[in-house]
């Protein structure tokens, strides 16, 4: 946007322009120990570990990668639901210049196998749950540490491999210092999805991460307390919103990180009610549920004051019932995995616009620029795509060249995000990048559903939308067409898909048909089939 119009709403004491301190996140989490030595960083169902002793933690984790030959630029997977291990297992990787690779656990053997072959990966820390995924893959992997993480006594056997207590227990040796370089070096590997249907590494350095956060602080600063403030952390730690908005953010602020391995309800209100967040970002699926609570505020859920809402679109009448519920904020927010993930939020200090993502962070640039050349700026208020520029913006794709000069141009990210931006400098997402599906918070890309619906023996053709739903925003529909004197039911593909997909990408409609719509050229017309669903 040539006048940058969302200048005008930054107020007197917050900078649109901030100095990135030249840190790795590991020495941040080193700063706020030494300020803040005996404040509680973790809490687990009530289950404390202050700062002092999750850096020590953190520390005995980093020297073991060391005793075990992990070097620096070596990738550390990890697949862990949200629980204090993970923090641990992240910033002790990073402390041992370790590149941190990101695992969502829902992941079947085939997903994780090649993600773990991309990265080249040859140490995992696994929930116990997760280990026999894990062994399925190892012969056609770089694998050659697996730790396992039990948070309850099992009894169950790992043979070699490691438990995580053994493993930090059975090094004594001090971390061998490593000289990281915050803007060179990568700290995580956030796995995306392709266009090619393949999933991308996008490439995050100190430098990405430690930005955003410093983004973040200077965007909220009015409103967060920096060492009195409790995060409610139910959004996975793997997912870059998660780890930006909570972990990192939590660990910058000195505050306390209540973590909770997954949204159950009732879980999530005692929560609530017994630890009193006063900061909980989520999806909208998570204060759908809330709100229809009969008794959600008998949970003292007034103790939240911001809820930053990402990865979904936010309802306008849930945000208005929420925070009436609430006393809080819902400040609504925008980003991808390849910006660390945050370029834009609606603003405390200023005008909220619901329906819109807000305005740019501190220090992001941002313009709306034409589809079919990607090179002239529209006018205010037209749509176009989206890119963005700004010191949280990746380094690149993992191994993928041509995918990070298709994204990365003359320093702007083209995010295939199709927006207008009005004359206050608000942005409004209109359509979503290609084809992707946001379910729950999670994102869907059709064609990695699709290429397991090709592989049923009775499937010709195959094509997978996202369609509204009440509660997880959009849901996963499968339209097929079944081969000649073939014959399958909607419960036998959703059953197959179960068994060779994540559980959040299975379909959860199943609909035949004799025929698709198609482009002259034979290609499905995807578009046609959502429009369809517009219109009924």
């Amino acid at each position: 946007m040539k006048n940058k119009a969302w200048l005008t709403q930054y107020p007197e004491g917050i900078a649109s322009e901030i100095e990135i301190p030249n840190k790795t996140l590991p020495d941040i989490l080193h700063e706020t120990t030494i300020h803040y030595p005996t404040n509680n960083a973790l809490s687990f169902f009530g289950r404390k570990m202050t700062y002092q002793e999750l850096l020590g933690t953190s520390n005995r984790f980093a020297a073991a990668l060391q005793n075990n030959d992990v070097k620096k630029g070596d990738r550390v997977a990890i697949m862990l639901p949200n629980c204090p291990q993970y923090v641990i297992a992240y910033y002790g990787a990073l402390s041992m210049g370790g590149i941190v690779t990101q695992i969502n656990p829902m992941l079947v053997a085939r997903e994780l196998e090649y993600i773990l072959q991309d990265s080249e990966a040859e140490t995992i820390v696994v929930m116990d749950a997760f280990y026999q995924t894990v062994k399925a893959v190892q012969s056609t992997t770089n694998l050659k540490n697996i730790i396992v993480v039990s948070l309850q006594p099992s009894g169950a056997e790992f043979g070699d491999d490691w438990t995580f207590e053994r493993f930090i227990s059975e090094t004594v040796m001090p971390v061998e210092p490593v000289v990281i370089d915050p803007s060179h070096d990568v700290a995580v590997l956030q796995y995306t999805g392709g266009t090619t249907g393949r999933s991308k590494g996008a490439m995050l350095t100190h430098r990405n991460l430690v930005a955003n956060i410093y983004q973040t602080k200077e965007f909220y600063k009015q409103i967060v307390d920096k060492g009195n403030e409790r995060y409610l952390t139910v959004i996975p730690l793997f997912h870059v919103f998660g780890m930006t908005a909570c972990m990192n953010n939590c660990i910058l602020m000195a505050s306390e990180n209540i973590l909770l391995p997954r949204f159950d309800l009732e879980e999530v209100l005692q929560t609530i009610k017994q630890e009193k967040p006063t900061i909980f970002p989520g999806v909208p699926t998570m204060y759908v549920a809330i709100n229809a609570h009969p008794k959600a505020k008998e949970y003292g859920i007034d103790s939240i004051k911001i809820s930053n809402s990402g990865s979904a679109p936010m309802p306008m009448e849930l945000m208005k019932e929420y925070e009436s519920k609430t006393d809080s904020k819902i400040l609504e927010g925008y980003g991808l995995s390849e910006a660390s993930p945050v370029t834009h939020c609606n603003p405390d200090f200023g005008v909220r616009k619901p329906g819109t993502v807000g305005i740019a962070f501190p220090s992001t640039d941002c313009k709306i620029v034409d589809v079919a050349t990607g090179a002239e700026e529209v006018p205010v208020g037209e749509l176009g795509e989206l890119i963005v520029k700004g010191p949280q913006i990746m380094k690149g794709y993992w191994n993928m060249p041509e995918e990070t000069a298709v994204a990365l141009r003359d320093g702007w990210l083209y995010t295939g995000d199709i927006a207008r931006i009005d004359e206050d400098g608000y942005l409004t997402i209109v359509d979503r990048k290609k084809d992707l599906i946001i379910a729950s918070g999670y994102n869907i890309y059709p064609r990695d559903v699709e290429e397991v619906l090709y592989e049923h023996p009775s499937v010709q053709e195959a094509v997978v939308i996202g369609v509204p739903d009440e509660y997880r925003g959009e849901t996963v529909k499968a339209i097929l067409v079944l081969k000649a004197n073939e014959s399958a039911t909607d419960k036998e593909i959703i059953e197959y898909c179960k068994n060779n997909m994540a559980s959040y990408r299975v379909p959860t409609i199943v609909e035949f048909r004799d025929e698709l719509p198609k482009t002259n050229v034979g290609k499905i017309l995807r578009r046609a089939l959502r429009e369809e669903v517009k219109t009924k």
